[in-house]
């Protein structure tokens, strides 16, 4: 039986017409949802990926500020900036676009974000709320993700879901998604012994690990489920997608799967941000 393509791309045009009226609300109020992007240094792939957001803003009608700082640029000097932005009330989601230069504290940063304008999840705070059950903004990937399972009515209730890679903005924090869902959760890492014994069990996987073509078919459990999570050089996902599509009931492919559904989710939260 061949597998369901779980396309991203019908699922981020669902949330995308969604937000419209919303903005319109608000642009009554004379208030407009606006994103800071900030990205440090010259990384190709996170020019990119800043890029693609800024389009997608203006699209909808979301204002979009992208600040460019040279790869120089030290811990404190980001953030300073960031804290511009926390104090600046016409801003209403502030994204660091992951991964800044290695001489800069990536978590610290990250952490003088304001809660209320961590529109992609990534302060430890956000986690816990996340965690939690009650945060407003879990990080943009791993909600993503949910959105597909349940745009595509799969069932994630007493499933067992074996996550691959455990990031603080992609792997852990799908984890609690999914077990706040009510699915049986096992995280597993490079440190997991017998990960493919375990992949078998699994009725859901997802791909987080950051290694192109990773995980394979025969490691899967006839009729899983697949989230393909990862981005790699050359459009390759963390899925090895010829081999799974032989045995899984659904997939996402790269590109068009999590991707447009991360950066749908980031404009629902710049406005869910701008609503509060």
């Amino acid at each position: 039986m061949k597998p369901v393509m779980l396309d991203g791309t019908i699922v981020a045009k669902e949330i995308k017409e969604n937000l419209k009226d919303r903005i319109a609300v608000l642009s009554e109020r004379n208030i407009t949802p606006c994103l800071a992007t900030i990205l440090v240094g010259d990384n190709p792939s996170s020019k990119t990926y800043v890029k693609m957001k800024g389009n997608a803003c203006e699209k909808l009608g979301i204002n979009s500020i992208s600040i460019h700082l040279p790869a120089e640029t030290n811990t404190e000097q980001l953030i300073r900036k960031i804290d511009e932005l926390n104090s600046d009330p016409s801003v209403h989601g502030i994204l660091l676009q992951h991964p800044v230069p290695d001489h800069i504290d990536e978590r610290q940063a990250f952490e003088a974000i304001s809660i209320e304008k961590d529109v992609d999840g990534v302060t430890s705070r956000g986690y816990g709320q996340t965690a939690f059950g009650f945060g407003n903004f879990p990080s943009c990937t791993p909600s993503a993700i949910l959105k597909i399972l349940n745009y595509y009515n799969l069932s994630i209730k007493g499933k067992h879901a074996v996550i691959v890679g455990r990031s603080p903005i992609l792997g852990k924090p799908v984890s609690a998604l999914l077990l706040n869902e009510d699915a049986t959760v096992t995280t597993c890492h490079s440190q997991t012994e017998n990960l493919q014994e375990i992949l078998k069990t699994a009725d859901i996987v997802v791909g987080a690990v950051g290694k192109p073509r990773f995980i394979k078919g025969e490691w899967l459990k006839e009729g899983a489920v697949v989230l393909d999570a990862g981005y790699n050089k050359g459009n390759i996902g963390d899925v090895d997608e010829e081999s799974c599509l032989a045995v899984a009931s659904a997939i996402t492919p790269v590109p068009g799967g999590v991707g447009p559904v991360t950066i749908a989710t980031l404009l629902e939260h710049t406005v869910l941000s701008a609503e509060k």
